[in-house]
């Protein structure tokens, strides 16, 4: 589903306000990634957006992404299903690809009091090359 058509109702008593969750990328050793359009997500349903990434270089790219969502605190509720991130994405040379995200917000976003104010959620990737021996730090491991 995309852009709240196809998707699961909310659950009765559920809320039905929407977020608008806003895509954003940054890349990294030659690579781009682009993020896709505004959604509109009400909490509990699923969402699915799409980030482009283009290798400019005339080398083949194996990359990493990582992500990052503000505010901060709604990082919790934001729940990955299926995403690009969860591999390594080989880039061929002047290759561009759509990386699709499968997600949806918990609806127990809607009962957090913290939460309240918020009505746009900030979805951001970086990539990068991964490099032999190059390792991205976990939190909570050493």
């Amino acid at each position: 589903c995309t852009l709240g058509r196809g998707c699961p109702k909310a659950k009765h008593g559920q809320s039905t306000e929407k977020l608008t969750v806003t895509p954003e990328g940054h890349g990294g050793e030659g690579c781009s990634v682009c993020p896709a359009v505004l959604l509109q997500v009400v909490p509990g349903e699923t969402a699915l957006a799409f980030y482009k990434a283009k290798n400019p270089t005339d080398k083949p790219i194996i990359g990493i992404s990582t992500y990052n969502v503000v505010p901060f605190e709604a990082g919790q509720y934001f729940n990955k299903i299926q995403c690009f991130c969860f591999e390594e994405q080989w880039l061929n040379p002047q290759e561009e690809v759509d990386m699709p995200v499968f997600f949806y917000i918990d609806p127990e976003f809607a009962e957090d009091p913290k939460m309240a104010k918020v009505d746009s959620i900030t979805l951001s990737y970086t990539f990068f090359e991964a490099k032999e021996g190059q390792h991205l730090p976990l939190p909570g491991y050493q």
